[in-house]
Order: C-alpha cells, then sequence, then structure tokens
C-alpha cells in the first residue's frame, strides 16, 4: 500500500464540513479516479484515494475550490482561492474540464429544469434511471454508464438544453468543444468511469507548488507533520499530454465526403435505403445492382483505383447477395461464387496505398444457399487481385501500420428461404444497421456501440422467428482506434 500524504483526521475534518450537494460534486468530479467504487461516500472515496497515494493537498484544494468551499480553503488547508486559482492557471490540474463543466451546469439548473431534462431523455433511460428527483449529476452518471454522453459526446445533452430554452448553458458547451478542439493540453486523457483502471493518474502535488510547500512547512495536525512529497516529474505519456490532435484515440473524420461507399446489391431490395443513409452520412455512394461475378470483379478494380481515396478519411463497401458463408454468388448463382478474402483484399494497406492507416468498414448481409442447392459449375476464371492497386499512388514503405490494420468486417447470414418466403423484404440486419445510423443520436457513437446494439436488435427478431429464418452476425475487425461516422 502506497503511504498516505493527507492525514486521516484532515479528511474526517473535511467530511463533516460539507453538505450532501456537494458531497456528490466531489464524487462526479473524482469519479474517474475510483471507477470500482461503487457508492458516493466522500470519506470512503477520499480514503480510498489517499490510500493509493492518488490524493495530495492541492489535490483536496482543487476540489474545494470546485465546489466553492473557499473557507474550508482557508480553515483546513491554509490557503485562500487566488492561490489555488493561480497554481490551477500554472500546473497541472487534475480535474478534467468536462467534469468541472458538467458541475458548473449542475450548479445554474433548478428542479424544475433537471425534472424537464429527465422526461426529455425517456427514450434513451429505463423508467429505472428515470427518478423524478435525480440530480442532473446522477442523470449524467446514467448516461455515461449507456456511453450517450462522454468528454467528445455532449450532442443529446445540448439537444435538451436547447428544449428546455437554457441556450446560455447550451452555449458553454459549444464554448468548451471548441477550445478542446484548438487546446494542445497537456491535463490527463479523460477515460470513460467504466473503463478507467488509472495506475498513474493522481491528484498529485504540482512541481515547487507554493501552496503545498507552505502548507507543509506550516501544518500540523493533531501532532502529525504533514508528509513533505517530491517533485514528481512526469512523462509525456503518464501526464496525458498531446499532440496537436486533442482526439489521438480516434479516427479522423473530417474530409468531404467523408469515404467512397460502394454498395452492390444482388437482390434489389435494400439499395435504396442504404444509399439514403449513407449521403445523409456525407459518403460518396456508388451503387450497383445485379452484378454478375465478372463484373463485380472489374468494378472492384475500378473502385480500388480510385483516386479520390487519397482525399477521404474512409471507405465503405456494402454487398448484398446469394452465397455461401465464404462467397457471394452474384447473378451467376453458380459454385464456388466470388471469395469475401478477396473482395477484402482489394483494400488493403498493401493493395490500396491511399487507404493505408484508414478506417476500412464491410458490411456483407449474405442469403446462404444450402449445399444440396448450388449448381457444381465452376466459374469463369477471373483476375483475383494479384497485381497490386498502384496506378498513380505513391506506396508509404516506411509506414509502421500493418497492411491488414483499420479492417471493420460485418457479415450476416440468414438461410435464402427468407427470400424465398418475402421476396421484396428488405434485410433485417440492414433495415437495422440503417435505422441506427438515421438516429441522430445513435449514429453519434462509436461504431464498435452501434454493433452492439444492431447485435441485439437482430437477435430481438429472431426471437419471435422461425429458427430456419433468423438472422446470425459475425464481426470481425483490426480497428486500433474509435471510429465515428460523423465529421470530427
Amino acid at each position: 500500500m502506497t503511504k498516505c500524504q493527507v492525514p486521516a483526521a484532515l479528511i474526517h475534518q473535511i467530511e463533516q464540513e460539507l453538505d450532501e450537494d456537494e458531497k456528490e460534486m466531489i464524487f462526479f468530479l473524482c469519479r474517474d479516479l475510483v471507477p470500482d467504487l461503487s457508492y458516493a461516500d466522500i470519506r470512503e472515496l477520499l480514503r480510498a484515494l489517499n490510500e493509493k497515494g492518488k490524493l495530495s493537498f492541492f489535490g483536496l484544494s482543487e476540489l474545494l475550490y470546485r465546489v466553492k468551499r473557499f473557507d474550508l480553503l482557508r480553515r483546513t488547508l491554509g490557503t485562500e482561492k487566488a492561490a489555488v486559482e493561480s497554481d490551477l492557471a500554472r500546473y497541472h490540474r487534475t480535474v478534467s474540464d468536462y467534469r468541472v463543466l458538467m458541475v458548473e451546469i449542475n450548479e445554474e439548473l433548478d428542479k424544475k429544469e433537471v425534472g424537464s431534462l429527465i422526461f426529455l431523455l425517456g427514450d434513451y433511460m429505463s423508467r429505472m434511471k428515470m427518478a423524478k428527483n435525480k440530480s442532473f449529476l446522477a442523470v449524467i452518471s446514467d448516461l455515461e454508464k449507456l456511453n450517450l454522453v462522454a468528454p467528445n459526446q455532449l450532442d443529446l445533452i445540448e439537444d435538451c438544453l436547447q428544449n428546455i430554452h437554457r441556450i446560455d448553458l447550451k452555449k458553454r458547451i459549444q464554448k468548451y468543444k471548441r477550445e478542446a478542439l484548438s487546446a494542445r493540453s497537456s491535463q490527463p486523457v479523460y477515460l470513460n468511469a467504466l473503463q478507467a483502471s488509472l495506475p498513474n493518474l493522481s491528484l498529485t502535488d504540482p512541481p515547487n507548488s507554493s501552496v503545498i510547500q507552505n502548507m507543509n512547512k506550516q501544518r500540523s495536525l493533531n501532532g502529525q507533520h504533514a508528509i513533505q512529497t517530491e517533485p514528481v516529474h512526469i512523462s509525456v505519456q503518464e501526464s496525458g499530454a498531446t499532440s496537436p490532435q486533442v482526439y489521438d484515440d480516434r479516427y479522423r473524420m473530417q474530409s468531404q465526403p467523408l469515404g467512397i461507399c460502394l454498395i452492390i446489391d444482388c437482390i434489389g431490395n435494400d439499395t435504396d435505403k442504404l444509399e439514403e443513409t449513407f449521403k445523409a452520412l456525407s459518403f460518396e455512394v456508388h451503387c450497383y445492382r445485379y452484378l454478375s461475378v465478372e463484373a463485380m470483379n472489374q468494378t472492384f478494380h475500378q473502385i480500388a483505383r480510385l483516386q479520390k481515396h487519397r482525399d477521404c478519411d474512409s471507405f465503405i463497401c456494402i454487398l448484398v447477395s446469394r452465397g455461401s458463408p465464404q462467397s457471394i454468388f452474384c447473378t451467376d448463382q453458380t459454385y464456388p461464387g466470388y471469395p469475401l478474402d478477396r473482395v477484402k483484399n482489394f483494400f488493403t494497406g498493401d493493395s490500396c496505398p491511399e487507404l493505408l492507416g484508414k478506417p476500412k468498414l464491410f458490411f456483407i448481409q449474405s442469403y446462404i444457399v444450402p449445399a444440396n442447392q448450388q449448381e457444381p459449375t465452376s466459374l469463369l476464371e477471373v483476375d483475383g487481385n494479384e497485381q497490386k492497386i498502384t496506378a498513380n499512388t505513391r506506396r508509404l514503405w516506411n509506414c509502421s501500420i500493418p497492411p491488414v490494420a483499420d479492417i471493420f468486417w460485418s457479415q450476416c447470414k440468414v438461410d435464402v428461404s427468407v427470400l424465398e418466403r418475402s421476396p421484396s423484404s428488405s434485410s433485417c440486419y440492414l433495415r437495422c444497421l440503417t435505422e441506427l445510423l438515421c438516429n441522430p443520436h445513435k449514429r453519434k457513437l462509436p461504431l464498435l456501440d452501434i454493433h452492439i446494439e444492431l447485435n441485439s436488435r437482430v437477435y430481438d427478431w429472431n426471437r419471435t422467428s422461425d429458427p430456419q429464418q433468423q438472422y446470425s452476425i459475425l464481426l470481425q475487425h483490426t480497428l486500433r482506434k474509435k471510429l465515428f461516422l460523423f465529421p470530427s
């Protein structure tokens, strides 16, 4: 156990002075530091931080400053509001700007306004979580658990503030977002409280802090001198110092268009809705219906050679066809069809260098033809992808990104009898995908979270379906970062 920095008597004294609202605010501010602490007991929170070596006198002064207990700053820590503000401006701040902003908004809202927010959020939260007496901070904590709110994901809160006519608070969020995009921040990189392990993050003393030095020199509490801590020299990785790109854990999605979206639909039931959806998401959509294997092969060659990939941040390919689990039959209806692995290989980093390091997404709806119904004739041999797609492209020889990285592969399989029973019906899988991406809030989730909900909706549909008509989804990916399908 790490040696404690703050005497227990001081923690006890502060805990006794705080009211319930102030305790809730402090717990919210520190929620990322001890994500495994499930109840809002401030004494237990501070004790846990202290025992793990994640608490200091500077950390305490920052927390009291954030909840505006300037009297406690003076009486218990021997410092003033102005001194803390000076240190916060000069040194590493341990409480994220996002959590400070949420606490400030919490203080600006009255009970009636919070009740209106809870009502507006009814479509996103269960009845159990919609208690009318909840505070704004409790609501935000629930939304964080559902991955609906995060430091870089505040549109839902903005919309709700707009609806209750708190445009002033909406503007504060917009200001925060602008500053986050332009800042070259050295504060810790935020992790969702459910994900944070935080081995290096602590409420540590800033180097050479005059406030801490004075407190350590002057303070003697219950016969114990406060422990003098040495300045901590933190590496760039530990401190969370970032490059000019603020969100280094997410793919860049800023090009116009965001990317090429290739749709090949050999069934014909889903093209229109897919085209509408991905155009709305700022993709340049290329649609093809009822292709033969040879025509499909030519299409892949043509799309992979497009120079526009150089200026785009992503690529999407959607295939809808009868086939086997490993291939698609197109309109030829002959075995073995067009291998799905060959489709993927057209767009890997070595075959299409302009897409190296960029996310490449594949959504495949396969209507599986049973083996005893597949025609035994083999197809005319088509050129594979032996020749790399290098015409008019520049290979990044020194790039360390593996060619097979950044691929998202989602394949849904269902028996071909689904088409025989209802020839004009759309795919449940593709219908749910477009519904999620058309929802203004759902589509702003990370792609993996969207796919989890897609799984849930499809399997809910399966519960009421005949076993032979049920869909199964396979997801494989080599994504290295979070992916959001909107400009960011």
